[in-house]
C-alpha cells in the first residue's frame, strides 16, 4: 500500500487489511516492529528499527553468505556491508536527491508515457545507442529528455541512458562501503533488470535478488519482532 501523506493512517490501514485476510485480531500479534521512514508514527509498534538494519537482516535471513546489500528505494538509496549475522558493520547514503533513487524513474516513465513495470526491458532492446543524460538532477534531466524527444531518439534509447545514468551513481556509493562478492540488491529497483544487468556489469558480479525485493525490510522487521519478544520471554523467565 502507498504509504501517501500520513503514515500512521496508513499503516493503521495496511495492518486492518493484513488481519483481516489473516482472520486475526489485532491483539492476537505479541511483537510488532515498524521500520522505514514513517516508522515513528505507527501508534501499535512495540518497537522501530532503522531501514538499514532491516534491509541486513532481511538480506541475511535470505542470502546468507551476502555481505554487501544496495537498498533501491524509490526515495533514497543505501549500500550496506553486514557481517556474518547480518548486523550493519558500514553504510553510505546517497543524497536527499531523487536523481539517485527509483522515484526518478517514476518521474521518466510518466514523462514518456510509458509503464514502470517495462522500462528496465525497454532499455535492453535499443534501436541506435544509449542517450547521454548528463545531470544527475531530475528536475534538469526531464529537460534533457524532453529534448531527445524533440529530437526524434527513440524512448528506448532514452531509457537505456536513464537506466545507465542510475546505475553509474549507484556504483559510486558501493565503492564508498566495498564490494565483497556476495553482493545482494533490495527495493523496488531491483525489479529493474536494466539497472540490475548495468550494474552487475560494471562489477563483474552477479547480484541476489530476493524474490520480493520490496518486502525485504519488512521480513527483516518481523524477524526482528521475533528475536525481541522470544528474548523478553526468555528475560521474564529467568527474572
Amino acid at each position: 500500500m502507498l504509504t501517501g501523506a500520513d503514515s500512521a493512517e496508513s499503516a493503521e490501514k495496511v495492518m486492518d487489511e493484513t488481519l483481516s485476510k489473516a482472520g486475526l485480531l489485532l491483539g492476537s500479534i505479541e511483537y510488532i516492529v515498524s521500520t522505514g521512514y514513517g516508522r515513528l508514527l505507527v501508534p501499535f509498534a512495540n518497537r522501530n528499527i532503522t531501514e538499514i538494519s532491516c534491509h541486513a537482516k532481511g538480506i541475511n535471513s535470505l542470502f546468507s553468505l551476502a555481505r554487501t546489500i544496495l537498498d533501491m528505494g524509490g526515495q533514497d538509496c543505501k549500500a550496506i556491508r553486514c557481517d556474518e549475522g547480518g548486523k550493519v558493520t558500514n553504510f553510505a547514503m546517497n543524497d536527499k536527491c531523487a536523481a539517485g533513487a527509483g522515484r526518478s524513474m517514476e518521474v521518466m516513465a510518466r514523462l514518456l508515457e510509458v509503464p514502470l513495470e517495462d522500462m528496465g526491458e525497454r532499455s535492453l532492446q535499443t534501436v541506435e545507442r544509449p542517450s547521454t543524460i548528463s545531470t544527475t538532477c531530475v528536475v534538469f534531466a526531464k529537460s534533457e529528455v524532453i529534448s531527445l524527444l524533440h529530437s526524434g531518439v527513440h524512448k528506448n534509447d532514452i531509457i537505456a541512458g536513464l537506466c545507465d545514468a542510475l546505475s553509474h551513481r549507484v556504483l559510486a556509493l558501493l565503492k564508498r562501503v566495498g564490494v565483497e562478492k556476495e553482493f545482494a540488491i533490495a527495493g523496488g529497483i531491483a525489479k529493474n533488470i536494466g539497472v540490475v544487468q548495468r550494474l552487475e556489469e560494471k562489477l563483474g558480479l552477479r547480484a541476489h535478488i530476493a524474490f520480493e525485493p520490496q518486502i525485504v525490510g519488512a521480513l527483516g522487521a518481523a524477524l526482528f519482532a521475533k528475536e525481541l519478544l522470544e528474548k523478553s520471554i526468555k528475560c521474564g523467565v529467568d527474572n
